[in-house]
């Protein structure tokens, strides 16, 4: 099992939003074989927040639906650390609560599909999977529907 770290910001996600993505990343963390013990964070902000972030760290000024962080990304300097057995720290994952509602409302679905979706999304981020290109985003996209799909949570 993962071990997930909730951070809500927003006072809006409920116990049963948090139960319902800690089972979903476990369950897509079955099918990716991640080992057991590996970290995530899922912290849930505003737009005002995810702004900040996005145009602090992407370099765009205006809201975004979600933001992932992967941790095992090595920067220019940094070094892979060998012979020590450390618990894997996947990355962070950050949400805006407003955009979930408002794309769920768009795409016609349950808050909780679209929080799902996001969350999934962001996990193959944290994975390494992108979708820059159309044969990435194919591959992508096809995962994220398929674990959604397998799991429950259709459109």
């Amino acid at each position: 099992m993962l071990i997930i770290d909730f951070n809500d910001e927003t006072n809006e996600i409920t116990k049963q939003n948090q139960e319902l993505l800690e089972d979903l990343l476990n369950f897509a963390s079955k099918k990716f074989e991640i080992q057991d013990g590996s970290e995530i964070s899922v912290t849930f902000v505003t737009n005002e927040k995810i702004q900040e972030i996005n145009r602090d760290y992407r370099g765009k000024d205006q809201p975004t639906d979600v933001i992932s962080f992967a941790m095992e990304e090595l920067g220019e300097d940094e070094l892979a650390i060998q012979g020590i057995e450390m618990p894997r720290v996947l990355g962070d994952i950050i949400i805006s609560v407003p955009k979930t509602k408002e794309q769920a409302a768009e795409f016609g679905h349950s808050f909780e599909r679209e929080l799902g979706f996001l969350a999934v999304h962001s996990l193959l981020h944290l994975l390494g999977y992108d979708h820059m290109t159309e044969e990435e985003e194919k591959e992508m996209f096809g995962l994220q529907r398929e674990i959604l799909d397998e799991y429950g949570l259709k459109r």
